[in-house]
């Protein structure tokens, strides 16, 4: 090769390795006595730049030195919304570990959990006996009630017949009114006895997962 070729040669060689440089540094921040961040947007598009948009303030971002090195992680600006529900996460963490303690701590197996759990059903079981006996001396009650209603009136039909007396009236109000509250809450304490069983039966199923993990340590 001539003289002449050589040179042609090592000039394609560093204008290739000018192109390369060039779109290297295209890619990267430059020194310019700035802070300067890095983000990533919803298309995985890399962006530089000394000063974060308005659509990118809720994105992390890194600081960068001029070599383009990470220094520093910065969390993007989260909304009210997002602020409130990871504080309802810490709040869970938290509540879960608290719970978590108290499983490993106060129970020496799964069957001290069954203990309490069948002790706590024949309470609400007792409570529930007591409730539907009363609500039965209450429908007993109304009846004798409605019985005595029936000889005044409205509800007679006789031509002497008086007037309902008022303290037949309020009682047979205060009876049935108290029939009604008695009633829903044996209601609801059908609902306490299935929120009750669901509730021992997650605290054992988490105490042997817990127990397993000790083991495993």
């Amino acid at each position: 090769m001539s003289l002449w070729g050589r040179r042609l040669k090592v000039l394609g060689w560093l204008a290739a390795a000018s192109l390369v440089a060039s779109a290297a540094l295209a890619g990267k921040p430059q020194p310019n006595g700035k802070t300067t961040y890095r983000w990533v947007d919803d298309q995985g598009v890399v962006h530089y730049g000394d000063q974060i948009p308005p659509q990118y303030a809720g994105k992390d971002r890194e600081v960068i030195n001029p070599e383009g090195i990470p220094v520093q992680h910065v969390d993007g600006t989260k909304s009210a919304e997002q602020l409130a529900a990871e504080a309802r996460d810490r709040a869970a963490e938290i509540k879960q570990k608290q719970h978590d303690s108290f499983l490993v701590t106060t129970y020496t197996s799964v069957k001290d959990i069954e203990a309490l759990r069948d002790a706590r059903l024949d309470q609400l079981h007792t409570q529930r006996y007591a409730a539907q006996q009363y609500i039965e001396s209450l429908k007993a009650r109304l009846g004798a009630l409605q019985s005595r209603a029936l000889s005044f009136r409205p509800y007679s039909s006789a031509a002497g017949a008086r007037r309902m007396p008022d303290d037949l009236a309020e009682d047979l109000v205060r009876t049935l009114n108290e029939m009604r509250t008695q009633t829903s809450a044996l209601a609801t304490s059908n609902e306490e006895e299935a929120k009750l069983r669901a509730q021992f039966q997650a605290d054992i199923e988490r105490y042997r997962e817990l127990h397993t993990l000790h083991s495993n340590d």
